[in-house]
């Protein structure tokens, strides 16, 4: 794994502050060729991102493409489309008592951020934030994961070849050089990755008082009521769990099911497995592998933690893991007790709605969380009663494409949002500005201030 040495990464932050001190990268000229650059780096270098993420974590080609190459490319777009209406300043309401002005907000840059990827989607996830951090005029520094080395490594080629190199850098290394990097001051962070290590990113940055998104995880479930499409359900259900080997920040971790439809849905998800993935999934090659083995490890160990219904087959040579779903599990079990982000799910019967709810809102509140209902006030109820980032009605998952929906955590599962416009103002500032007229002054706010009040009183009631 290629590493940038730690005495250089202070003088890379101040390089990109001296280029954004120049005011380079304000105007919209360039905002917009670093975009159209952007999604031609993804287009041009589609081939080898793909081999790049088939090389770290098996990824299929369809679900590397619409997941990460395909994303990015839609998410340049949408910005591009809309970048000079988010630009404008936006004019607010102003009081009589501030005759004759007006008032509107600003977006300006915030300077230099740092924008930390994680390994499971190492190429959307990195650069989705950028997309917002280069239309809002921002240099950025750029650490990929060092656990998908290959990805990190090629983003560190293509990047300065595609993208304004005074402005956008990319550190590559560990925990050294992560550790380094959070002793610089930034003016913004994104971190997306665990909740251990995001405890971690905001104790150093309010080091430098510096504004913090962390994009977490935890335990999102999904509920599945007694009056429902099953057979929909488990297409979805299956679908969102197991695409990129359940490798996924929004995947359903658990799922709570009324006990009356326990047995028809264990039933009609481990048939949709079978149509997925073959009656041999270990050898599907629809099936992403799980990332090291560290991590297969952990996920095999859960296999204990109740009675297989499906899968329960791993090949620790080629790192795969059977879809595996587990009933008979306890509350109380390891596999319940941290985000799998495995291909690994456990199902819990429950007596009623009540119980479901109940059960969510005992536990951190999650990223995601899913609800499964013919009745659409069963579901109003379920998103009424409990507090999640995101939220799918009858699905999973796909609350994260609409680009106008901001994607983001609540809790213990993170906070601040991105994707579309919210990416945007996540890496802006909103400056008041006021701006007043000379033609006319009011002498009513000067001293003295004799008979002044009376009037003010009447201006303000």
């Amino acid at each position: 794994m290629s590493t940038t040495a730690t005495t250089d990464i202070s003088q890379q932050v101040s390089s990109l502050r001296a280029a954004f001190d120049t005011g380079r990268t304000r105007p919209l000229a360039w905002r917009r060729t670093q975009l159209r650059a952007l999604a031609e780096l993804c287009r041009r270098e589609e081939a080898r991102l793909l081999d790049a993420l088939r090389a770290d974590l098996g990824k299929p080609e369809f679900e590397a493409y619409t997941a990460e190459v395909g994303f990015l490319v839609g998410e340049v777009q949408h910005t591009l489309k809309h970048l000079r209406r988010w630009t404008r300043p936006e004019k607010v309401s102003t009081p009589l008592l501030n005759f004759k002005g007006r008032s509107a907000v600003h977006r300006e840059p915030l300077g230099v951020v740092l924008i930390i990827g994680p390994w499971n989607y190492p190429i959307q996830l990195l650069l989705a934030p950028l997309v917002g951090a280069l239309a809002a005029g921002n240099c950025a520094l750029l650490k990929p994961s060092e656990v998908t080395p290959t990805c990190s490594a090629l983003i560190a080629e293509l990047v300065p070849n595609y993208l304004d190199a005074d402005c956008v850098a990319v550190v590559e290394g560990g925990v050294p050089e992560t550790t380094e990097l959070l002793a610089q001051r930034f003016d913004s962070v994104f971190f997306t990755g665990s909740t251990r290590v995001g405890r971690i990113v905001y104790e150093a940055a309010a080091k430098h008082l510096t504004p913090v998104t962390l994009e977490l995880g935890g335990k999102s479930p999904c509920i599945v009521d007694r009056d429902v499409d099953l057979e929909v359900a488990a297409r979805r259900i299956v679908w969102g769990k197991f695409f990129n080997a359940g490798q996924t920040c929004v995947a359903p971790d658990y799922v709570l099911v009324d006990r009356v439809q326990e047995e028809a849905l264990l039933d009609a998800m481990s048939r949709t497995i079978e149509a997925f993935y073959g009656s041999d999934p270990l050898e599907s090659p629809d099936l992403a592998r799980i990332v090291n083995e560290r991590h297969f490890e952990r996920l095999v160990a859960f296999f204990a933690d109740g009675d297989v219904v499906v899968g329960g087959r791993s090949d620790r040579e080629s790192l795969r893991i059977a879809p595996t779903i587990l009933r008979g599990v306890s509350p109380d079990a390891p596999v319940m007790g941290e985000e799998i982000f495995g291909p690994v799910l456990p199902v819990l019967p429950v007596d009623s709605m009540r119980e479901a709810i109940d059960f969510v809102r005992a536990r951190p509140k999650p990223l995601a969380l899913y609800v499964f209902a013919r009745d659409r006030a069963v579901a109003d109820r379920v998103l009424s009663e409990t507090s999640s980032g995101g939220a799918c009605v009858n699905d999973t998952v796909s609350h994260l494409v609409p680009p106008d929906l901001p994607f983001g955590g609540v809790g213990a599962s993170g906070f601040g949002a991105y994707h579309g416009r919210a990416t945007f103002e996540t890496f802006s500032h909103r400056k008041s500005v006021f701006d007043r007229s000379t033609r006319v002054d009011l002498r009513l706010r000067y001293p003295p201030y004799e008979g002044a009040l009376k009037w003010v009183k009447k201006l303000l009631g």
